[in-house]
């Protein structure tokens, strides 16, 4: 399954792939635009240092036995069985919050206006998801751990 990796030799902390991911999911899909909406698109990436310069863009890790998936009470968190993403239905969500408390990456963020999660969800309707295609440096990756371990000479 392909998923986004970060290489965090390469990753800079910017918070380009944050922007790229919030603008994405906005309504008008352009940043000019996107900064005066109501309410603000919420990113669905976090870059952050985790040591002195060291950095990493993280996101939804889509994990086989995803937590967010078993703790979620309606069902609304579910694996997709053609892809194995881990994905999100929002009309099935009450809002409980639980997979947000079970993601291990902090992955899951809240709509607070909806009462609703966001996650990644690799921009569908895109042939790359928007933060590989906006990180300056090409530290984040759309492929498979083989892929990505051969890119990075591991």
């Amino acid at each position: 399954m392909k998923k986004i990796y970060c290489n965090i030799k390469k990753c800079l902390g910017c918070g380009s792939c944050e922007i790229a991911c919030a603008v994405e999911h906005s309504k008008s899909k352009e940043l000019n635009n996107t900064i005066s909406e109501s309410p603000l698109p919420i990113k669905r990436r976090r870059a952050e240092f985790v040591e002195e310069n060291v950095a990493i863009s993280t996101g939804c890790q889509h994990c086989d036995n995803a937590a967010c998936v078993t703790a979620c009470m309606s069902g609304a968190m579910y694996k997709e069985a053609k892809t194995g993403l881990t994905q999100h239905d929002r009309d099935k969500c009450v809002g409980c919050w639980m997979c947000i408390m079970s993601c291990p990456f902090g992955a899951i963020a809240r709509e607070k206006q909806e009462k609703q999660v966001v996650k990644c969800d690799l921009c569908p309707d895109r042939d790359k998801p928007a933060c590989v295609e906006a990180c300056p440096t090409r530290a984040l990756s759309l492929g498979t751990f083989k892929e990505f371990k051969k890119l990075c000479n591991m």
